[in-house]
């Protein structure tokens, strides 16, 4: 064009083009068990190469596509650095790391075994992360149809009973009980409607700060064990998450008093927790694992028996391993049959919904035209 440049300057990183675009909670605001999972593996296979614990962090940082835990490496890079231990440096970060990996870790640099714990840690999230997969895909379905068959029901509540309401009246037609139900429920809409939003959204609000709270988790958490056929599966879940964990801690060293409370704070299930509160009280006046359990309705028979078995043969790890892969088995099967069975209960209930309400709309129709026959 004609112009000669008489400045020219790099421009900040971050800004203009390569300005990095973020969602908050919505996206890279959190580190994921798949993100810890990987990170994990990668760790341990480099340590075993060779590479220093330094350099390892470093190339994690670099490598990781998690925003969130690339900042976080390269902040445990730097204190330890200036002499921390790795368990130390990643302690200062509970949000992101959970206290399970980080005894794993300890208990790995305390016996000089920090690749194997690694591998543990590998291992114990890589099974939670396909436990949690199975379980969203099992769910996936029928959340998605139950949201379709919501909208379709409000959309024909708010466009099309007016349209039939408005014809009805002009003819002055006499409605039907059914059909007078829908009209008032689409006229009540206009003021059910945002009250129910805003309750949802309070609802969410209360329960994101109260869901963590010893007094909701009790409630919450005993109802949903009884419920109907998904509480069973919630319990086989917190049971093989319990049993996994407990035998990945005792293959890396941690004590069991440690091991017990560590589990029971990441068994995701207040019954649970209990339980193995009692549990710690047993082995600390130097009883066993099993008896408290088996006093424990959550726990079945079968699960008691083999951590009994376990003790008496000084096999535990083996046979929390052995139990945690049965219930591992169980879910899978579970959510296959849930699978199977939700969908044509799905498809059957949006067609009672649906057509419930079409008849309920034709129904004075048909009265009009046997009048006029």
């Amino acid at each position: 064009m004609g112009v000669s440049p008489t400045w020219i300057a790099e421009a900040p990183a971050g800004t203009g083009l390569n300005r990095e675009i973020s969602f908050g909670s919505l996206g890279a605001g959190r580190v994921g068990m798949k993100d810890i999972a990987v990170m994990t593996r990668q760790m341990a296979t480099m340590i075993a190469a060779g590479l220093s614990l330094l350099r390892t962090l470093t190339i994690l940082s670099e490598q990781t596509e998690n925003k969130k835990l690339a900042s976080v490496l390269d902040t445990v890079r730097s204190d330890v650095e200036t002499g921390l231990s790795l368990s130390d440096a990643m302690a200062k970060h509970p949000v992101d790391f959970p206290p399970l990996m980080l005894s794993l870790i300890r208990a790995g640099e305390t016996g000089g075994f920090l690749e194997t714990s690694l591998e543990s840690v590998a291992n114990n999230f890589e099974a939670e992360v396909k436990l949690a997969g199975t379980i969203k895909s099992a769910l996936t379905y029928p959340v998605i149809v139950l949201i379709m068959a919501v909208l379709s029901t409000v959309g024909m509540l708010i466009f099309i009973v007016p349209v039939f309401d408005a014809m009805f009246t002009q003819m002055g037609a006499t409605l039907p009980l059914p059909t007078q139900f829908l009209v008032v429920l689409s006229k009540s809409l206009v003021y059910i409607g945002p009250v129910a939003v805003v309750a949802i959204i309070a609802f969410v609000m209360w329960w994101r700060k109260n869901k963590n709270t010893d007094r909701v988790r009790k409630v919450a958490d005993t109802i949903k064990l009884k419920l109907p056929v998904f509480g069973g599966l919630l319990a086989k879940v917190a049971i093989s998450r319990v049993t996994r964990n407990l035998a990945t801690m005792m293959g890396a060293g941690v004590p069991i008093l440690r091991s017990l409370s560590i589990v029971g704070a990441t068994a995701g299930s207040w019954v649970i927790e209990q339980a193995l509160v009692k549990v710690q009280e047993s082995v600390r006046q130097g009883n066993s694992i099993a008896g408290p359990l088996s006093q424990e309705p959550i726990f079945p028979s079968m699960v008691t028996q083999m951590i009994a078995v376990g003790e008496d043969s000084g096999a535990l790890e083996v046979m929390l391993h052995k139990i945690s892969d049965f219930y591992d088995q169980e879910i899978e099967s579970t959510t296959e049959q849930l699978t199977a069975l939700i969908e044509p209960l799905m498809i059957a209930f949006i067609g009672i919904v649906i057509g419930g309400m079409i008849v309920a709309l034709y129904m004075p129709i048909f009265d009009i035209f046997n009048h006029i026959n």
